[in-house]
């Protein structure tokens, strides 16, 4: 089966702190790096202050929040999404994570450890459910 989700796919423009032409956001947009073929769902928050990096064909659903900085216990760290990498809708992911190539990470999952390539992880906090066949 073909996928085709990302005919047509265009870059967005994002400009910091105001909604994108599919309702996401970013704050500190200059230390964002997106990249092509990516799928962010509507009302996802990414924080990049201290950079947030979403690699080529991720898809990200909606009402996610993306933090490289937390206010709650100061922690910071760049938070990388490698490629093709799945996060379920309502999902939470905490600064200084790593989620590998090919993972998914399930709807309503707080993620504050790094994720394997190839690993499905679930729940709050979020924990390996099964490795990828």
């Amino acid at each position: 089966m073909e996928d085709n989700r990302f005919d047509g796919w265009m870059s967005p423009e994002i400009r910091d702190g105001e909604l994108t032409k599919w309702n996401w956001m970013v704050q500190n947009a200059d230390n964002l790096e997106l990249g092509r073929k990516t799928d962010i769902g509507s009302f996802t928050y990414i924080n990049a202050k201290f950079g947030v990096h979403i690699a080529d064909e991720v898809q990200i659903g909606s009402h996610c929040s993306i933090y490289s900085i937390s206010t709650i216990d100061d922690k910071t760290g760049k938070v990388i999404i490698k490629r093709n990498a799945r996060i379920g809708t309502h999902s939470v992911i905490m600064p200084g994570v790593t989620i590998g190539e090919n993972a998914i990470v399930g709807a309503f999952s707080f993620v504050n450890k790094d994720v394997p390539n190839d690993t499905v992880v679930v729940g709050v906090p979020a924990k390996e459910l099964k490795k990828k066949q």
